[in-house]
């Protein structure tokens, strides 16, 4: 099997880094420890040697003799150097050789050479390189301290540079191992870092092929990075979302083919019935006819009802808040349900003692109060009576709607927001309504981030509430006052 090396991965990329990184390092140990230390050797000794000078002119215009002299020592100890001092009339104060005596001697001679060249210059200070036989340079230093409190003193320091180049030797050997070992732990190190790194990058790359295939709700596993981990919950998240929109999608196409097929053979029915038997005959016509309508009502319900809650869905959907009176948008949809108090018995009431104003869309929300009644009118038992009642606590408005019909199973209230779910107590026709009515209750209310729920109990009715944010209340016209207290006095009775 022939090995392929892919030069864009993150793997060779990682190892080709990491082993130039440690190159380069080698490569600059190298020059700075092989090539340039004769170099730096010769500048850190001026530096040094200039120092000790400074040191000992310092010693000397802030101590006594006494304490120069033990100054100076200290610093002599401290320092592989040649230092002497002699006081002005040639007596010698302090003499510290570097050495063996023949040093002392070789020194004694440089001496002499210095306060020549100091006579000769007529200065007070020389500073010089002096070339010796046996490759031993020396950095020579004289200099003359003068204080009109103080008798004045000669100073002389050497400091000599060895030679470096059997210290170079051992460096260079040395580093041919260190250089060799570097490479190699980089190497190493190298690869198994970009094994770490890629493994879970890999792992992540195939469950995403499989999510491409079509394998929905995949677990996407990181590794020992946060950046790895955090793109392994998006993309799980990701996969969850893409499973529940196929889902959706599938629901969607089997509900909406299964609640068409009904009114849409209802219709073709019908429209031949008028065309074959009841053409000539008006009453059956009017009658056939007003199926029709009432079933071409019902689609058009069905569609609006699948676009809004689809709109809600996908995010589209965007709400326009502001403050509005819950109260009067309560009576208005009431009033809407009047024929149906006439016309076949309902009772409908509103409970409410005062005008409040909330914060919401005030669409929006009549449309979850259209919802919440209709729903309650399909269940609203032989007393055919439905209240909505307002009421404020604390910080919010609760708006409850409430039936004396068959209940919901308490196993079952969980179950109601979901679309096209049908309660086993429910005994009104599957016919009636789109069965997406709760499911836009749900969905409007959680775009408000309102709070809400459904309270049942089996044969006594149901009670759907939900919440929204108190701004303020205002009082009522007397007579609004007068027609909630006669509601409220007979729900007493």
């Amino acid at each position: 099997m022939k090995l392929r090396l892919d030069y864009k991965s993150i793997k060779f990329k990682t190892w080709l880094y990491f082993i130039l990184f440690a190159a380069f390092l080698m490569i600059v140990l190298w020059f700075f420890q092989v090539l340039f230390l004769n170099s730096f050797y010769s500048v850190m000794k001026d530096e040094q040697t200039r120092r000790v000078a400074k040191n000992i002119e310092s010693a000397y215009k802030l101590k006594s003799s006494e304490k120069f002299l033990k100054s100076v020592e200290n610093i002599s100890n401290t320092n592989d150097m040649f230092i002497y001092v002699v006081s002005h009339d040639g007596n010698t104060m302090y003499f510290r050789p570097s050495g063996d005596s023949t040093n002392a001697q070789y020194y004694a001679e440089q001496i002499e050479t210095i306060n020549q060249i100091m006579l000769k210059e007529n200065a007070d200070s020389v500073y010089k390189r002096i070339k010796s036989d046996d490759s031993k340079d020396v950095l020579a230093y004289g200099k003359l301290l003068t204080n009109k409190n103080k008798e004045p003193m000669l100073v002389y320091i050497f400091s000599p540079l060895y030679p470096v180049s059997s210290t170079i030797q051992i460096l260079t050997n040395q580093l041919v191992y260190v250089t060799f070992i570097s490479l190699m732990v980089a190497c190493l190190i190298s690869f198994y870092l970009s094994i770490r790194i890629t493994r879970p990058i890999r792992k992540i790359t195939r469950s995403a092929e499989r999510l491409a295939d079509g394998e929905y709700g995949i677990v996407f596993k990181g590794g020992h990075y946060t950046e790895i981990n955090n793109l392994a919950d998006t993309l799980t998240r990701a996969s969850i979302e893409l499973e529940k929109s196929d889902m959706l999608q599938k629901d969607l196409i089997a509900n909406v083919s299964h609640d068409l097929r009904t009114p849409l053979t209802m219709i073709k029915s019908y429209a031949e019935m008028i065309r074959d038997l009841s053409g000539n005959n008006p009453k059956k016509r009017e009658q056939h006819l007003k199926v029709i309508i009432d079933e071409a009502d019902r689609l058009n319900m069905l569609v609006g009802d699948l676009l809004s809650l689809s709109r809600m869905q996908s995010g589209k959907m965007v709400l326009h808040p502001g403050n509005f009176n819950i109260t009067q948008a309560a009576r208005s949809i009431l009033n809407t349900y009047k024929i149906m108090e006439d016309e076949e018995g309902y009772t409908f009431k509103l409970n409410c003692s005062a005008n409040y104003i909330v914060n919401g869309d005030e669409e929006k929300i009549k449309q979850v109060i259209s919802n919440l009644v209709t729903n309650a009118i399909k269940f609203a038992g032989e007393d055919k009576t439905i209240i909505l009642s307002l009421k404020r606590r604390g910080k919010y408005v609760i708006c409850r709607v409430e039936d004396h019909g068959v209940g919901i199973a308490p196993e079952e209230l969980n179950h109601v927001w979901e679309r096209y779910y049908r309660a086993s107590s429910n005994m009104v026709r599957s016919s009636e309504g789109s069965g997406l009515g709760l499911s836009i209750v749900k969905e409007i209310l959680t775009l408000h981030k309102s709070n809400f729920g459904v309270d049942s109990t089996v044969s006594k009715g149901t009670t759907f509430w939900f919440e929204l944010n108190f701004v303020k209340a205002e009082k009522m016209r007397p007579a609004l006052t007068e027609n909630t207290e006669r509601n409220e006095s007979s729900n007493e009775q």
